[in-house]
């Protein structure tokens, strides 16, 4: 179908400007089943945001080529082995023809070239995305999402996003938007710009959700008791507070806006950390220990704003951290601990509640954290287009 209301370069006129809040929108069916297929499935934002919601949904199939993904979402979703795939080249979605309401994926987009002046399905062969496209074909759902990087917009001078657009909307024949959303514009204070390309089978005139204000900063979401095994050594912490790093916006201390998770950040010491301010009565002499670090020591006190007695903790007899979440708490602004963010911090920060069971070492943990979509977004394309009018 040919889209009428967008262009390649025009990325920013789709949203709902009629004042309804998304949030407040009532679900038309909500008794009703939704149908779910997804490839790329990560750990499942999508089958996460239905949950959320309270919806009906049964997982028609789901796949991912990463044995911790696997893992982690049998431990938290309805599926069994055979409906399954583990590479998505092996896997055939024509045995769901007509049985899928919702299809979602972000598969990685390798950049391919136009070859001649054909375009569309052919000029992605052998690449990732030309797998998901065979699946929106096999399969047809009534609502397709694809979720990528806002770098492929741009990729190859716009030609690459040409290329996807007319494959949906020609080879599969979807009615197709897309937008850029950042989560922190969906309640989740993370700054993730993604595209969100929705397509329907039949023609319909969608509007994006509009933003909301974002209500809770970074610090909402941090775990009342953490693990001193997050705590940095030293030579974490002086990368982290090199004031290079600050300046390029790779790396942040109490920040009140998440920088993008990536799936390696806290395995690099690029991304978020928190500092906890010594309390006065801690006497420990930072010279003879490994985690108490005098902020003096370093290039600035970029680390003692920002309500700092809010991150001071205390320590129990198993040397676990205690987040006092009390202002009138006496602290010394110019000593404490550093550390990174925990995999359920990171979680709660894709939108994750705590009823997400997460079962993977924390590498794993971390890498699914960073490759997922953040579910709250997810949550307002639910709603936006009322989902439940397509399920069954």
């Amino acid at each position: 179908m040919h889209n009428k209301y967008q262009d390649i370069q025009n990325t920013k006129a789709n949203f709902d400007t009629t004042g309804t809040d998304w949030r407040t929108k009532e679900f038309s069916h909500p008794e009703r089943l939704i149908r779910v297929g997804t490839s790329f499935s990560g750990i499942g934002a999508i089958e996460h945001a239905l949950h959320r919601l309270g919806l009906n949904f049964q997982i028609q199939f789901a796949g991912d080529i990463d044995p911790d993904c696997k893992t982690a979402y049998f431990a938290n979703y309805d599926i069994d082995e055979n409906r399954w795939h583990t590479d998505i080249h092996d896997f055939s979605a024509k045995p769901f023809l007509n049985q899928i309401d919702l299809f979602v994926g972000g598969a990685p987009c390798q950049a391919f070239s136009m070859r001649g002046k054909r375009g569309g399905f052919e000029d992605t062969r052998g690449t990732l995305f030309s797998e998901f496209a065979r699946v929106v074909i096999e399969c047809k759902p009534k609502v397709f999402i694809f979720e990528n990087v806002k770098g492929m917009l741009n990729h190859d001078k716009g030609n690459t996003w040409k290329v996807i657009k007319q494959t949906f909307e020609e080879d599969c024949d979807y009615d197709v938007y897309y937008q850029i959303l950042n989560g922190r514009n969906y309640g989740i204070p993370q700054s993730r710009d993604r595209i969100y390309c929705i397509g329907f089978r039949r023609e319909t005139d969608f509007k994006y959700p509009a933003p909301i204000p974002l209500q809770e900063c970074m610090y909402d979401f941090l775990e009342q008791v953490v693990d001193s095994k997050y705590l940095l050594k030293e030579r974490g912490v002086h990368f982290i507070t090199e004031a290079v790093n600050h300046e390029k916006s790779y790396t942040q201390i109490n920040g009140e806006v998440m920088l993008c998770q990536k799936r390696n950040q806290q395995f690099n010491w690029h991304g978020d950390f928190v500092f906890h301010p010594a309390l006065l009565e801690d006497k420990t002499n930072p010279d003879n220990d490994d985690y108490l670090y005098r902020i003096a020591d370093y290039e600035t006190d970029y680390y003692a704003t920002k309500n700092l007695a809010r991150y001071a903790v205390r320590f129990d007899d198993r040397n676990r951290l205690h987040l006092l979440n009390d202002s009138s708490v006496k602290i010394a602004t110019d000593r404490g601990r550093y550390r990174k963010l925990t995999p359920r911090e990171c979680h709660r920060l894709m939108g994750f509640d705590d009823t997400f069971r997460i079962v993977v070492p924390d590498t794993a943990a971390y890498k699914q954290a960073g490759n997922s979509i953040i579910v709250d977004v997810l949550i307002a394309l639910l709603r936006q287009m009322d989902i439940t009018q397509y399920g069954i």
